[in-house]
Order: C-alpha cells, then structure tokens, then sequence
C-alpha cells in the first residue's frame, strides 16, 4: 500500500521540485554559475506566436554576459532570447537573429524590469527599462514561433532544452516573470512594473506552472529599503 507514494518520491527527486503555485513576494534564487541550475516553465499554447510580451524583474551583480529568459522550439534554439550580452546592453533574438539595446552605464547594482515586445506583423521589437521605452527595432518581420516550446529561465539553451553553459548563466534573484501573447500597450507596462495584474498572461507569476532542477530556490522576496516594487 506505500509502493505508490514512494514511487512518486523518487520521481519527484529525479525530476527536480516542480509545482503550480501563486508566488506573490517570492524569488527565484541562482546561487551559483553551473550548467545544471533551471527553472523550466509550462505553458498550454496551442497557436504560433506572431506577437508577444515577457516581463520579468531581477536583480545580479554579475558583470559578464547571462541569460535571463530562453525560449527554444525544435528548429530555433534561440527562438525567443532576453540576453545580458554586456552590463549596459540587451541582446533580444527572435527565430535566431537579434537586435542590440544599449543602455546608460549603472552607478550601482539594483533590481531591474524588463518588458520585451516583438509584432511580427511588422517586425518591431520594443524594450522597456524600469518603465522606460528604448527606441523601436525592426527584427523577424512575418516570422511566427513555434508554440512547441522548451522555455527556461536563468539559461540559455544551445539545443531544445539543453546545451547550457556555466558561463551564461545567470547568478542572482529573479521575480514576477510573465509572458503574454499580444504586444502591451505603454501604459500596461507601466502597470506591469508597479505588479498590477494584467489580463489573459500565458505564463503569469501569481500561477506559475514550473519545475526547479538542481540548485535554485525559491525564497522570500526582500525588498529594497525605500522601494515600491
């Protein structure tokens, strides 16, 4: 009568922690540099993506280049990237090519809000910084991405859900990771980086479909002094 609950033990250790849960002031936690450490995300999607918006806070000291949200289909690993490629520049992919956002240098490390949009109805590719717009960039025009995905975060994937390098990955605390299939308009970004809740998310952090492999933990959320985040 215990074969069973013990069968799911084991399985549950072989797999990683997994589950589907509301993590309202949690974070993700990446300890340390290493090929093994994900968060793989589940999404029921059923429809090519011609438009899109990822969301996601974090905060890192690292100064080399890192992965932040990866998401790879059979025929393009990088068929959707956000990429730390330099301290003051993002490197965003579609369906393997990519634009470059640079940013003004920071004065110190902080958290950090990044919304990502692309339309391929005309291929613009919008980055938003801690509510602010970066100018327009032209990527991927009529290209669609496969809803066949593996997504991940905290590495990016050099083959469908693999192929990780220690030296992309990313070291530090990541939070309120969304995913929407429709370009947000300016306004609902701005409400994105003050957490309100916006309609229709493919992936949304208050019901995360998710499962942790080797070492990230997930932990209480500890705010800046002085912060409304």
């Amino acid at each position: 009568m215990v074969v069973l609950p013990s069968l799911l033990l084991i399985l549950a250790c072989l797999s990683g922690s997994f589950g589907q849960k509301d993590l309202r002031n949690k974070v993700f936690v990446f300890p340390a540099p290493t090929t093994t450490a994900v968060v793989d995300l589940q999404v029921s999607n059923q429809h090519p993506l011609t438009k899109l918006t990822v969301c996601l806070r974090y905060y890192t000291l690292l100064s080399r280049a890192y992965a932040l949200f990866s998401y790879a289909t059979r025929s393009s690993d990088n068929d959707f990237l956000i990429f730390k490629s330099q301290p003051n520049e993002y490197a965003i992919h579609v369906g393997n090519a990519a634009v470059n956002f640079k940013l003004p240098p920071k004065e110190k490390p902080s958290w950090d809000h990044v919304c990502v949009s692309w339309d391929s109805s005309n291929g613009l590719v919008q980055l938003w910084h801690n509510g602010e717009a970066l100018p327009r960039l032209g990527l991927k025009k009529g290209y669609s991405i496969s809803p066949q995905a593996s997504i991940v975060l905290g590495q990016e994937q050099d083959n469908f859900g693999g192929g990780f390098d220690a030296s992309q990955s990313f070291v530090g605390e990541m939070s309120d990771v969304y995913l929407w299939a429709r370009v947000l308009t300016p306004t609902e970004i701005r409400l994105s980086s003050n957490n309100a809740e916006l309609s229709d998310p493919l992936i949304s952090w208050k019901s995360l479909s998710y499962t942790i492999k080797s070492e990230v933990f997930v932990e209480e959320f500890l705010a800046p002094q002085n912060a409304c985040i």
